[in-house]
C-alpha cells in the first residue's frame, strides 16, 4: 500500500469531521494553544498538513503557517478552506521536500511520522525538519506509544475499538516494527467497507536517537498537549526537540 494511494480523493473528502473526533474543540484547542506558544512569534511549518485540521486554526491565531503534504486530494480539500497565499503548501514527501524560507517551529502530529515505513525515512524526516529551522528552532512530534503490552499472548492482533457498525483493530509484525490499522464499517446486511493504513511504530527512546542524529536535543516530553506527565502508562506523547 502506497501512502499516496491510501490518501486518495475519496478518503480526503471523508477525512474532516467538524466538531467531533480529531476535530473536536477539546482536542484541537490545547494543541493549537501549545503550538502557537512554541512558535514564539515566528513561522511554523507542518509536515503532512493534510486538510488543515491544525494549520487553519493555528493560522487564525496569527501564526504564519506553511505545509508539506504528499496527497494532492488532501491539499485540494485544504484549498477549499484557505488559499495558497494564506497557507502555502508544497506537494511532496515530508522526509525530503523543501519549503522556501526558515521557520521557528516544525510540527508533525497525529502519529504521522509512523507513515514513513522504515527507520531511514524517519531519520530523514528529522533531518528535513532541522534543515527548515532557525538556530534554537523546535520540532514537535505527537506519537502513540506502541501498544504491544495489550497484544494477547502469542497473537499478532488486538481490537482497539468496537461499537455498533464499526470495528478498529491493529495487526503487528514485531520483527519489522510494522503495524497495520484496520477500520471496518458495516451495517445490518452482509456488506462491509475496510480502510487500512500501514505504519512503522517507534518507541520514544528510538525517536530520541533519531533526533540526536539530526542534531536535536529533547527539550520536553508530555503525555498530552495540556502538559500531562508522561509515565510508563501513557498511551501517547508530545515530544519537543530543539536545535542548539
Amino acid at each position: 500500500m502506497r501512502q499516496e494511494d491510501i490518501w486518495d480523493a475519496e478518503t480526503a473528502a471523508q477525512y474532516d469531521t467538524p466538531g467531533v473526533g480529531a476535530f473536536a474543540p477539546e482536542v484541537l484547542d490545547p494543541m493549537v494553544d501549545r503550538l502557537a506558544a512554541l512558535a514564539g512569534g515566528g513561522r511554523a511549518l507542518e509536515f503532512a498538513i493534510g486538510t488543515g485540521r491544525v494549520a487553519v486554526p493555528l493560522a487564525e491565531r496569527g501564526v504564519p503557517v506553511a505545509g508539506i503534504e504528499l496527497s494532492q486530494p488532501m491539499i485540494d480539500v485544504l484549498r477549499a478552506k484557505v488559499d495558497e497565499a494564506t497557507i502555502p503548501v508544497v506537494n511532496g514527501d515530508m522526509a525530503t521536500a523543501r519549503v522556501p524560507g526558515e521557520f521557528s517551529l516544525v510540527f508533525l502530529v497525529f502519529n504521522t511520522i509512523s507513515n514513513l515505513l522504515n527507520q531511514s525515512e524517519q531519520v530523514e524526516c528529522f533531518r528535513n525538519a532541522a534543515r527548515h529551522l532557525t538556530a534554537g528552532g523546535r520540532f514537535v512530534v505527537e506519537l502513540g506509544v506502541p501498544a504491544l503490552r495489550s497484544l494477547p499472548p502469542g497473537q499478532p492482533a488486538r481490537v482497539r475499538h468496537a461499537e455498533p457498525g464499526y470495528l478498529a483493530m491493529e495487526t503487528y509484525d514485531l520483527v519489522r516494527q510494522r503495524m497495520i490499522s484496520h477500520h471496518l464499517r458495516f451495517g445490518e446486511g452482509r456488506e462491509a467497507r475496510l480502510f487500512r493504513t500501514p505504519h512503522r511504530y517507534v518507541w520514544p527512546a528510538e525517536l530520541d536517537l533519531m533526533a540526536q542524529i539530526a542534531g536535536f536535543e529533547l527539550e520536553s516530553r508530555h503525555a498530552d498537549w495540556t502538559g500531562g506527565e508522561f509515565t510508563d502508562e501513557s498511551a501517547a506523547h508530545v515530544s519537543v526537540y530543539r536545535l542548539p
